[in-house]
């Protein structure tokens, strides 16, 4: 079993090879300096007297398919759709003479409908905003966290303003998909090369 198991796997890597898209992960523009360690990635970014860090994790990051039904009409050697990576992700400005953080936890909808009449439509959201102290590892939860569900759309508007002035727009949404997905794609072929090699270990 585990020979079909590992011969399966090397298949599956070359599959995978063939189709990734970025031999080095794609830059994100705007002088992000990208940090990687494992499935967790930090951009990291400083403008006048601030600091900028946008951080996210490529587990659990690719939304289930949206279409349970078999498609019949696929034929074998068309490709499956690419799996695109939306993580969370969590944007913190530091401001150099402050103790305090100010943390935006984003996300991208499910479904990215924007209200009704809106042209031009946000393709992340805020989630939640909250001050935490600046270097601190673990979150308090003591901290008053805003959430944005309740909240007045002008409010709203001006914290959305707020990122977009510090270069956390939909271009950089945008290009963090990227990133992500190649990212992911990445690790994804790291663990079945790893499976592969535990799985032929004696």
């Amino acid at each position: 079993g585990d020979k079909a198991f590992a011969q399966f796997l090397t298949d599956e890597i070359k599959e995978e090879k063939k189709i990734q898209k970025h031999k080095s992960l794609p830059k994100v523009s705007g002088g992000w300096e990208l940090e990687v360690h494992g499935t967790e990635a930090k951009l990291v970014r400083k403008i006048a007297g601030e600091k900028i860090t946008v951080t996210f994790n490529i587990n659990n990051s690719i939304p289930p398919s949206a279409d349970d039904e078999p498609q019949e009409e696929q034929k074998p050697d068309e490709q499956e759709p690419d799996l695109t990576s939306t993580p969370n992700f969590v944007v913190e400005v530091i401001k150099d003479d402050t103790k305090q953080t100010l943390v935006f936890d984003c996300h991208y909808p499910e479904d990215e409908i924007g209200h009704e009449g809106e042209e031009e439509s946000d393709i992340f959201t805020i989630r939640e905003v909250s001050f935490q102290p600046t270097g601190e590892s673990e979150w308090k939860e003591t901290n008053y966290t805003l959430n944005t569900d309740s909240l007045d759309w002008a409010l709203y508007d001006h914290l959305m303003d707020f990122l977009a002035d510090r270069g956390v727009d939909n271009t950089f949404a945008d290009e963090l998909i990227e990133l992500s997905t190649a990212l992911e794609h990445q690790e994804y072929i790291k663990f079945l090369e790893d499976l592969k090699s535990f799985v032929k270990c004696q």
